[in-house]
């Protein structure tokens, strides 16, 4: 199991540098999956992803907190915000494929905005 752990962590980890590259592939969703599989695998490696220069605090952050920083919060709704108008704006969808994909892209919005700043 600590075998699988690990090389899931590291799938993760895999997934999330892809994320930053690529626009519609997140990077701290899979980051998040890699410290906790990390934690039951290695935790040299765990304490990498912690103490990283550039995702160390985010993720300190959330797994003392279960914070997200203000910065991110405001980029996560405006791009949600954008990605609809551009979708209802570009794609012409019909009222109730409107509400429909509204009401789908509220729930994680009510997440992200429910967490506590960090």
């Amino acid at each position: 199991m600590q075998i699988l752990c690990l090389c899931l962590g590291w799938l993760m980890v895999a997934l999330a540098i892809a994320g930053v590259f690529l626009p519609l592939l997140p990077t701290t969703p899979f980051l998040l999956l890699a410290a906790g599989l990390f934690a039951r695998s290695s935790p040299r490696f765990e304490q990498w992803l912690l103490n990283h220069p550039v995702f160390g605090e985010t993720l300190r952050r959330w797994r003392e907190k279960g914070a997200i920083s203000p910065r991110a919060k405001i980029t996560s709704v405006a791009l949600m915000v954008a990605s609809y108008v551009l979708f209802v704006f570009f794609k012409a969808p019909q009222a109730m494929t409107a509400v429909i994909v509204g009401t789908v892209m509220a729930f994680p919005l009510w997440f992200i905005l429910s967490r506590p700043n960090g």
